[in-house]
């Protein structure tokens, strides 16, 4: 039985329910990341014993899927999008706000589906916006495609921001602090290629990196759509 299936326990003189463990959870992970949730110091967060959270929560892995699908609730879009590109490119961008706001999401992006009923509108919603468009293993696949792009965005940038916060250098400074063993590397001439791309590369930020590799990766999705099967 899943967590989802499995119904709380009766009320006890100190209300609780699972929304409020949620909530507690997420504040803590919100504050110091995953590494900062136990059932533990979510009991002490809530001022009950940590024996009381057993009957609502058995494992921290529980915990971390009812936190996923809370967070969930912040990417489902205010209202309907038009087309299957249109849905795709919301769900990424919310997802990535979403991780902005609570970074400890970039750690549990992937994976197993997350079974929850917000994690399942939005799931709902992807497939659906596909309907009639395309067999049903084009368009799982399109979807994965849509989904390893994001998700391997959203890490990339939440670890920068983390190695920010780590070493006290923004990106420029770490830049700085590295180009003089970047320029000696260069200077070799082993590596042509790159020597171009540091010298003549426009840099971009974060959301203009990643709204430009959403799109590329929806044309070709839209491209394999418009192509009549084999």
């Amino acid at each position: 039985m899943t967590v989802w299936d499995r119904p709380e326990p009766p009320t006890r003189p100190v209300p609780l329910d699972r929304e409020r463990i949620v909530a507690a959870a997420i504040a803590l992970a919100d504050e110091g990341g995953l590494e900062a949730v136990s059932l533990r110091k979510v009991a002490a967060r809530l001022d009950v014993g940590p024996m009381r959270l057993y009957g609502y929560i058995s494992t921290k892995e529980e915990l971390f899927d009812l936190m996923v699908d809370e967070v969930h609730a912040e990417i489902l879009p205010e209202e309907r999008p038009g087309d299957w590109r249109e849905v795709l490119r919301i769900r990424a961008h919310r997802t990535r706000q979403a991780t902005l706001r609570h970074e400890w999401l970039a750690d549990l992006l992937g994976g197993r589906p997350t079974l929850g009923p917000n994690a399942l509108t939005v799931t709902e919603a992807t497939l659906a916006a596909f309907d009639g468009l395309a067999d049903l293993d084009t368009v799982m696949r399109a979807v994965e495609t849509v989904s390893a792009y994001f998700a391997g965005a959203i890490r990339r940038e939440i670890a920068n921001l983390r190695a920010e916060r780590a070493t006290g250098l923004s990106e420029r400074d770490w830049q700085r602090a590295s180009g003089p063993h970047v320029r000696r590397m260069l200077a070799t001439g082993r590596f042509p290629a790159l020597a171009k791309a540091v010298h003549d590369g426009t840099e971009v930020d974060a959301e203009v990196s990643f709204s430009t590799g959403l799109d590329w990766v929806l044309d070709a999705v839209a491209a394999k759509l418009a192509r009549p099967p084999a």
